[in-house]
């Protein structure tokens, strides 16, 4: 879809209208304590919306409602085909509404409007068409048996779900759930974050609109104490799945093991780290890659570059090529299709990342802020490994420096961290390549690139950055899936058993 300018954005912008209920059995209503709570423009301080600000008795409703459609057999019992012609649909949907999405979007959560239409929106349509496609080409399976038996291994569906999305790619990563779990015949109780919930309740809209059954896919706006945890404690709910930071993500675990051991999944924080070896090749794209990894959704992201370990033989040469590059990234009004860098989501994740800034060596680069809401393209080289910048996730657009004398050095500085979500190598050494791939402790490894695979990989972490399961590809449909065992006697002492 071809870019508009800054003033036809502001334009959409001006006109927009916002959908602020909760989204249950179909319907939009209003929190049952008739609570709301505001939602501002990050970039502007302008309020957007009044939210219904939903609690427990909401969530003991829509799990109610979710429930009876699951039992009832409306979506979980539909057969394949027809659940895959109704997400086809959805998808078609989501794709006519575009626009307006990305707008809404970057309104809501301070995202530049360029990745909106160019990332964010594009990659949630895949999302759900390539789980739509994937619901009638999934097969059981015959396990090897004796002549006299059958062993079938089935999935179905796990039930109802709680989705606990994140406000950094509220779309994606609701795209993320609600795809795979849709797909698999569940029905879903999606709770956004705070600061993010207004396109989860359009996409519900349209979801409903394309023959979503009511019941099936219900969104509960509101707090986390309010609603996360009523969700995670909930004796009716099945499942659920959580993307955001690691604290919060224990939390569910306790809230499992207090209540009915519900199934849980976390994708949780990042300190990923890229390791650039002496004999990298063609360092300026490399430091594309760096730029993009440490910049990219203004380095609100789980899988961001944060750390980079570099031998010291290229390392001055290297840092050179990444500040040319930063300078390619300018910060400003996120409705600008120039702006590369938009607002931080809200002011207290500015003063989290501001307070970071005050508290590190001189940058290399950047280092400043701009108001409440927006921070430069940062570098800065650390004295050690050992220093704050280089163990804590900081979730903003800022790059830590750590020089290294050698691969062994490189991969244990690397390793040497609570998380293991994603990791990069760079060399031109191929044996080197595959070695250091094998030995990163991350969920993720891309060598001479930086990323996070595509729709079909898995994604998730190792140690403290996730739990429980993977997001994307066929695997995201295991956890939101149950095995059975169908076992088939057809001996003949069977048959004069029963007789």
């Amino acid at each position: 879809m071809e870019l508009l300018t800054r003033e036809e954005y502001a334009a959409l912008a001006d006109g927009m209208s916002f959908a602020a209920q909760a989204f249950v059995d179909g319907v939009y209503r209003p929190a049952a304590s008739g609570k709301t709570f505001v939602s501002v423009n990050p970039a502007t301080g302008a309020e957007l919306a009044q939210v219904a600000a939903c609690g427990a008795e909401d969530v003991d409703f829509a799990v109610q409602k979710a429930r009876e459609a699951f039992e009832d057999g409306r979506w979980s019992r539909m057969h394949p085909s027809a659940r895959k012609d109704v997400l086809i649909r959805f998808a078609k949907l989501l794709t006519r509404n575009a626009r307006e999405l990305a707008v809404m979007e970057s309104l809501d959560s301070g995202k530049t409007i360029y990745d909106c239409e160019t990332v964010d929106i594009p990659e949630m349509i895949h999302c759900i068409k390539w789980h739509a496609e994937a619901i009638d080409k999934m097969y059981d399976q015959v396990a090897p048996a004796s002549d006299d038996h059958i062993a079938m291994v089935v999935r179905e569906p796990i039930g109802v779900v709680g989705l606990v999305l994140p406000w950094n790619f509220p779309l994606l990563m609701l795209a993320w759930k609600i795809g795979p779990a849709l797909a698999s015949g569940c029905s879903a109780i999606v709770k956004p974050a705070e600061e993010t919930s207004l396109t989860t309740l359009r996409v519900a809209e349209l979801a409903h609109e394309a023959g979503v059954p009511r019941g099936v896919l219900n969104v509960l706006p509101g707090s986390g104490p309010e609603v996360g945890e009523p969700l995670g404690r909930h004796m009716d709910v099945d499942m659920v799945s959580f993307t955001g930071s690691t604290a919060t993500g224990k939390r569910f675990l306790g809230y499992s093991g207090e209540s009915n051991a519900k199934e849980v999944v976390l994708e949780m924080g990042g300190k990923n780290a890229c390791v650039v070896m002496e004999d990298a090749e063609n360092l300026d794209r490399v430091a594309a890659h760096i730029a993009n990894g440490a910049l990219w959704n203004m380095g609100e992201n789980c899988s961001a570059i944060s750390r980079l370990i570099v031998h010291r033989d290229i390392k001055e040469p290297l840092l050179q090529c990444i500040e040319a590059h930063m300078r390619e990234w300018p910060m400003g009004d996120p409705l600008n299709p120039e702006t590369r860098l938009g607002a931080m989501v809200s002011r207290a994740h500015f003063d989290k990342v501001a307070g970071y800034l005050a508290d590190a060596p001189a940058a290399r680069v950047g280092g400043g802020t701009d108001g409440d809401a927006f921070v430069q393209a940062t570098m800065i080289e650390l004295p050690s490994s050992d220093h704050r910048l280089a163990r804590e996730e900081i979730f903003g657009p800022v790059l830590s420096v750590i020089t290294v004398a050698s691969f062994d050095k490189a991969i244990a500085v690397a390793n040497d961290s609570a998380y293991g979500l994603c990791a990069s190598l760079f060399t031109a050494n191929g044996k080197r390549a595959l070695r250091g791939a094998r030995l990163l402790r991350a969920g993720t490894v891309t060598v001479n690139s930086y990323g996070e695979g595509d729709i079909s990989t898995p994604f998730g972490g190792y140690k403290q950055s996730g739990f429980g399961g993977r997001d994307n590809g066929i695997h995201a449909h295991d956890q939101y899936t149950q095995l059975k065992t169908i076992w088939l006697d057809l001996s003949d002492d069977a048959d004069a058993a029963v007789s």
